[in-house]
């Protein structure tokens, strides 16, 4: 087919891991299909009488050589309605400059396929777009009052506390019954997070791992479980959670084939979701990853799954 145009609004390409990144594997593939790309950081990005543009970086190669693993065809002021394809890559937190740039790129929908659908994304954030569906998971509280906070750690005892637009696990921690910190946590999360806090049942099931579900256009294309270390309660790998081999479970397709459709109809088209156990705990829907972990344990190759949709659209 001719070569889509396509811009990636990400973090700055120099820094990714190459053997696990998943905007990287996504890029690579497209280059590797003849696709142009254009990188840019959401700071550069500008909305001006109506119309979207960005200070960007034309990619000249890619390679899986760390630290070499990008070249440049250089560097321009482009229109974004120019391009065919635009994916927002970033990584979380997601906070009130995200939002701005959803509002942003929304201005580009008439003249290009942007992915994931920027309005979907402010509307689902990962933590609170899983509450819509009450029975797949586990009993939850989002709040910013400490009472209910304490009635809700009276009730199920054990629970994990984390800030509600956190990512990468950071500041996610397990309150268990006799644990003497709880009270000094309740105070330092309204000092380091200004949104509400997430309460949630503590999931033993997440010894044995947290499953990462990769869905294409609300269809599962791939699965790997991440086991926490013996000394952490988070299963994320750049905390010393391991990847292994797993199958998806029927639990698993019976979520799937719950939110599908509803990913589908809100042009969520790459997700990933987090299970733990039989529970749904995230849908993440800004920049989920997982993919290159998925097919080193001889999984599809999601990235080339994705491009193969994205070019029949």
């Amino acid at each position: 087919m001719p070569a889509l145009k396509i811009a990636i609004q990400m973090d700055p390409m120099e820094a990714v891991d190459v053997n696990a990144d998943t905007t990287f594997d996504l890029a690579l593939e497209a280059l590797n299909r003849g696709h142009e790309i254009w990188i840019y950081q959401p700071d550069t990005l500008r909305l001006e009488n109506a119309r979207v543009s960005a200070r960007t970086k034309k990619v000249a190669t890619l390679t899986r050589a760390q630290g070499n693993h990008i070249t440049w065809a250089g560097e321009e002021d482009v229109s974004l309605h120019d391009m065919d394809i635009l994916l927002i890559r970033q990584d979380p937190p997601f906070h009130m400059g995200y939002i701005t740039a959803c509002h942003i790129l929304e201005h580009l929908m008439q003249d290009v396929l942007v992915l994931n659908n920027p309005k979907e994304i402010r509307n689902a954030p990962e933590k609170l777009f899983v509450t819509e569906f009450p029975d797949l998971h586990p009993p939850t509280l989002i709040t910013s009052d400490e009472q209910a906070i304490r009635r809700f750690r009276d009730e199920h005892e054990d629970i994990i506390l984390k800030p509600l637009y956190g990512n990468g696990g950071a500041g996610v921690f397990r309150v268990r019954p006799d644990d003497q910190n709880f009270s000094s946590l309740l105070e330092m999360f309204p000092l380091a997070y200004p949104e509400p806090v997430i309460a949630q049942a503590y999931l033993k099931d997440v010894r044995a791992g947290d499953k990462r579900i990769i869905l294409i256009d609300g269809e599962p294309v791939g699965v790997i479980n991440r086991v926490p270390s013996e000394k952490e309660v988070r299963s994320n790998m750049h905390v010393g959670g391991v990847a292994t081999a797993i199958e998806m479970s029927d639990r698993d397709r019976e979520i799937c084939a719950r939110i599908g459709p509803e990913l589908s109809a809100r042009g969520l088209v790459l997700v990933g979701i987090d299970v733990i156990g039989e529970w749904l705990t995230e849908i993440n829907v800004t920049s989920p990853t997982g993919i290159q972990e998925v097919r080193k344990f001889g999984g599809a190759d999601i990235s080339k799954l994705f491009w193969d949709w994205v070019e029949q659209e």
